[in-house]
């Protein structure tokens, strides 16, 4: 009998991505946790960074990214199909859902499912209370290398910084910070002329996935050995149209 897993998520393509990499091995349960509205986030985000980087932003999102992602769609089919991975939609029987995952209705939810470990992916960040209630190995796809790459858009990032090396994607447990756990697995990926800022998530979850796969029988085999890497810790975040077309200038898209 498989090994119960937990996936504590928010509902996209990437958690479809994950999923179908672990179900092949292990009892997958799904917990999906709604998101915050959009005005509660734009609010955060303004108190964060302040409103002229956070229109930036929605600008970039607005005529950059949703274009891109409506003209990529063939490219990260193509991905998924070179790098053996699938986005096919989760079975309905295997969800559950929740209002967010610091909740105790969340904890006691996925207490009574018993999962050896979960897997956690795009979720709000979890409480302490939230990591101890859970009481299991929690574990996360960051896509970025860290330390260096925290945050959003790693990948971008590291090739806006002309940092191929470390265009990449890691495993690590989950602590109270924001990609800051320690480190499982990492491995860089390999963009081609053909990919852009919309791609690269989907090659880093399509590799991700099956480091996690790795990671996960480190649990259950006791083997997992937690590490730091070398590097400088950074939080990077969503870029503003102004900060994506200049590094656009420089090549990077």
């Amino acid at each position: 009998m498989p090994e119960r897993i937990v996936l504590l998520a928010r509902e996209s393509a990437a958690t479809a991505i994950l999923y179908n990499a672990l179900v092949a091995h292990f009892d997958v349960r799904v917990v999906y946790e709604q998101p915050p509205s959009t005005m509660h986030l734009l609010r955060s985000r303004v108190r964060r960074l302040g409103i002229w980087r956070v229109f930036g932003q929605v600008l970039f999102q607005v005529l950059i990214a949703k274009p891109l992602g409506a003209l990529s769609q063939a490219r990260r089919t193509a991905i998924l199909a070179d790098l053996d991975a699938s986005d096919a939609a989760i079975p309905h029987h295997a969800i559950a859902r929740t209002a967010t995952v610091n909740d105790p209705l969340c904890w006691e939810l996925v207490r009574a499912l018993a999962p050896r470990a979960v897997v956690i992916n795009g979720t709000r960040i979890l409480s302490a209370k939230t990591i101890a209630a859970l009481g299991v190995p929690i574990l996360n796809t960051h896509v970025g290398i860290t330390p260096m790459y925290r945050g959003v858009h790693g990948a971008y990032w590291a090739l806006a910084q002309g940092d191929r090396q470390h265009c990449g994607v890691t495993v690590h447990l989950v602590d109270e910070g924001i990609d800051t756990g320690g480190i499982l697995y990492q491995q860089a990926i390999d963009p081609t002329p053909q990919d852009n800022f919309s791609t690269y998530p989907t090659m880093q979850m399509a590799v991700g996935s099956k480091l996690m796969v790795r990671a996960l029988h480190d649990v259950l085999s006791g083997t997992l050995r937690p590490h730091t890497a070398e590097g400088t810790s950074r939080r990077w975040e969503i870029p503003t149209l102004w900060a994506y077309l200049a590094n656009w200038l420089r090549g990077a898209k």
